[in-house]
């Protein structure tokens, strides 16, 4: 094995945490990893690892040597990256993360395209809607929605959010229709929460129309983490909700829903739905795959229909 390699295989040990980890994504047994960290380190001349029956630390010559593996593995990924500019179809293996109704709705038909036309590339796609760390995880590419906090990856904002609130027919039957944000906020809500993620704020005018906005807490009974069940409890009237359109998998008056307070500005709180990758240079495969997903979903995305006149709406 290349010093280049058995580099790499201390870097993922490092990132890992343990040697179990970093065999398993390279698809080695724990005592095959051990020996090449090893035959590394009597290459070097240097111990990289203390290590315990448990754990391990790295020394000081280890801790230096890290940093410059990490640059000669991002010189050698800008390399392949030159290299395969240059040829005619993207190729190699995609590895994609991204949330469970997002990567449904709109990534497998974005890969069902993608795959007919590039039938050599391989794609793994993880569906979670816990946020993988996608360098230690070793990702290529990641969709996700809301603000960015990942200051390492870059990223490429593939659309911007359309927020609305709805309720259904029975449930405005039941409860009357809201005309002003304490109104609504009086009525039981149905919110999203899924890990360190809840969906309980709204940000609205304080008036019609106002340029003043003012964050409400929304209040409900019901708590869920999938976006199908929480749009089928609006249909069954259990409460409101604010969602971005790209949950609706039709138009809103398909699924006897109504908008509410569209006369209020609505506020998207600095989210948006991005692609995110770890490098500064994306590889042909990745920037053909976001552009194909690009194009399936449509700018503006496509779902922006669902709501009719959105445009004019929370303005």
């Amino acid at each position: 094995m290349s010093i280049t390699n058995q580099l790499t295989l201390f870097v993922d040990v490092v990132q890992q945490g343990s040697f179990a980890k970093a065999a398993a994504l390279h698809d080695m047994d724990n005592s095959s990893l051990s020996k090449q960290i090893k035959k590394l380190e009597t290459s070097l001349g240097v111990q990289l690892l203390n290590r315990s029956t448990r754990s391990f630390s790295l020394t000081s010559a280890g801790e230096e040597i890290l940093a410059q593996a990490h640059i000669l593995i991002d010189t050698l990924s800008d390399i392949h990256s030159i290299a395969d500019s240059y040829q005619a179809k993207p190729k190699g293996i995609l590895r994609i993360t991204s949330g469970m109704f997002f990567g449904q709705q709109y990534i497998q038909p974005a890969i069902n395209i993608f795959m007919q036309k590039y039938p050599e590339v391989k794609i793994t796609l993880m569906l979670d809607d816990k946020r993988n760390d996608i360098i230690s995880d070793h990702y290529d590419l990641a969709f996700r929605i809301g603000k960015l906090n990942d200051s390492n990856l870059m990223a490429k904002k593939i659309a911007n959010m359309h927020f609305a609130l709805v309720a259904s027919h029975d449930f405005i039957k039941k409860h009357g229709m809201p005309t002003t944000p304490e109104d609504l906020l009086a009525l039981p809500a149905i919110i999203y929460g899924n890990g360190d993620v809840s969906l309980d704020q709204v940000k609205l005018s304080t008036e019609p129309h106002g340029d003043e906005q003012k964050i409400y807490k929304m209040k409900g009974n019901y708590k869920v983490s999938d976006v199908r069940a929480m749009v089928d409890a609006v249909k069954a009237g259990l409460g409101y909700v604010m969602l971005d359109l790209f949950n609706l998998e039709e138009p809103i008056d398909k699924m006897g829903l109504v908008p509410l307070l569209t006369n209020y500005k609505l506020s998207t709180m600095g989210t948006g739905i991005y692609a995110l990758y770890p490098h500064r240079k994306q590889t042909p495969l990745v920037s053909e795959f976001i552009k194909t997903v690009q194009e399936y979903i449509g700018t503006p995305p496509f779902w922006v229909e669902h709501m009719p006149n959105y445009k004019e709406l929370y303005k």
